[in-house]
């Protein structure tokens, strides 16, 4: 099997993610395969729907190949990692606005770019060991891959919180922020493919949906919407500096260990985006920002610290969230240009 199993199977177009090793982190390549294969079964008859999993109990896809976009970015090839965005979310794209039922299966750890591939389906499962996360901020870039307009789709302000502190869904949680659909146990899921292939119909979801218990999210929601209701990052941490509560110590540390400019330009860019509420205005609102993030913001040294020398002591542009200005924060959001606006 390669990196990335397709095939037909049934009635099923069938993608099946395989690099467990490297906890099927999502490479340009594979991006450009999917896209291939999806858009050859929407004109194809005998395809009913799409099945989307992965090989390994650690994760259905932990996040795009940064360690990839580090290197080309080192090299002063930023053309690669842009083009990587921009073939990654017209994949985005297709996926959300797919013509036929698209059934993804995620287990243990679904972040970054496993979000766009994995979230934005019609029927989005998930079992007990699920972790769903939008860490980006953590490595200095924004939340992408239509991930923006996920996060402006979550209740309350509880996109501006998950957005900004890289807080790790269960699997109630994910249901109740909108991120999946379905809870079915991981020991049903073989039997559920199976007759996904088989019947063309994802009705079996539905048979086999369980209740994955009560959302510690759902839980914080009143201290997340009191406090994360300010108008920019600035007025949000002075909001949870006055309160003296374990949710607001906790928040605090938080957002102290990731980019200052990236949890910033995170704010305006959901509520943006929950305003405009398409995957297109999205995915062109993070393509700025992303396009920037290498010369303007604090993506190279992110990856560095957490991937590559893994000292976890990223050396931010910014001190602190205090140190970043409206007009920074515009800078990254701001329209790029022809051909990209």
């Amino acid at each position: 099997m390669t990196d990335t199993d397709i095939r037909i199977k049934g009635r099923a177009g069938r993608i099946t993610l395989n690099r467990p090793a490297a906890l099927n982190a999502l490479t340009h390549a594979q991006c450009l395969e999917i896209e291939a294969a999806i858009d050859g079964w929407a004109r194809d008859d005998a395809v009913a729907l799409v099945v989307i999993d992965a090989v390994g109990e650690k994760a259905f896809c932990a996040g795009g190949d940064i360690t990839s976009i580090y290197e080309d970015a080192k090299a002063g090839n930023l053309d690669a990692p842009r083009g990587f965005w921009r073939d990654e979310y017209r994949l985005n794209a297709k996926l959300a606005t797919y013509p036929k039922p698209i059934v993804t299966m995620m287990q243990g750890f679904t972040m970054g770019g496993g979000v766009g591939l994995g979230c934005h389906a019609s029927h989005r499962v998930v079992c007990e060991n699920s972790r769903i996360a939008m860490p980006e901020c953590g490595i200095g870039l924004v939340p992408d891959v239509g991930g923006s307009l996920l996060l402006a789709r979550a209740p309350g302000h509880a996109g501006e919180y998950l957005g900004t502190t890289a807080y790790r869904m269960g699997p109630a949680d994910a249901l109740w922020a909108r991120f999946a659909d379905t809870f079915v146990p991981r020991t049903d899921w073989a039997g559920a493919i199976a007759t996904l292939e088989d019947s063309g119909s994802p009705t079996i979801l539905s048979e086999l949906s369980a209740r994955p218990g009560d959302s510690a999210l759902a839980r914080l929601s009143g201290d997340i919407d009191t406090h994360f209701a300010g108008a920019s990052l600035h007025e949000i941490l002075a909001s949870l500096n006055a309160a003296d509560t374990p949710f607001a110590l906790k928040t605090i540390d938080a957002l102290g260990k990731v980019s200052p400019l990236s949890a910033c330009v995170t704010i305006d860019l959901v509520r943006d985006v929950r305003g405009a509420g398409t995957i297109e205005h999205a995915l062109a609102m993070e393509y700025r920002a992303t396009h920037r993030a290498i010369p303007m913001g604090d993506l190279v040294e992110g990856i560095r610290a957490a991937v590559i020398d893994k000292d976890r002591a990223p050396k931010w542009k910014h001190a602190g969230i205090a140190d970043v200005t409206q007009a920074e924060i515009d800078a990254m959001l701001a329209p790029l240009g022809a051909p990209f606006d």
